[in-house]
């Protein structure tokens, strides 16, 4: 069986099944093989922000659990929380400016072509 859908589609489904918050917290302290409290530890020194229902219990998806093993790898290694979140936040953005520089690239690329 194939799938119809483009590429570039099923990559943004993907991607948005794995942002999709769908565990509790029991499950996610389960998955993780961390505690309910070290879960609500995370939240209130901001290395992550589980979505919340209508009634205030919080929801961790897919990209939440791989936040958390990236936490639990770098405090295995001695990292303290405060360093934890710098370290996260460094992440995010080196990935952001990699995907500019990518783009950036790419549209130099095209224009030299054009301008052959």
């Amino acid at each position: 069986m194939t799938d119809s859908a483009p590429r570039s589609d099923r990559q943004d489904e993907s991607a948005s099944r794995s942002a999709r918050a769908v565990y509790g917290i029991s499950v996610t302290a389960e998955l993780s093989g961390l505690g309910a409290q070290t879960l609500r530890l995370y939240e209130r020194h901001g290395l992550l922000t589980p979505e919340r229902t209508e009634g205030g219990t919080r929801r961790y998806s897919d990209d939440d659990l791989a936040t958390l093993q990236r936490i639990t790898e770098l405090t295995d290694e001695g990292v303290n929380l405060a360093a934890v979140a710098r370290i996260l936040d460094l992440e995010v953005r080196n990935a952001e400016l990699k995907a500019d520089n990518a783009k950036l690239e790419a549209d130099n690329a095209a224009l030299k072509s054009k301008n052959a």
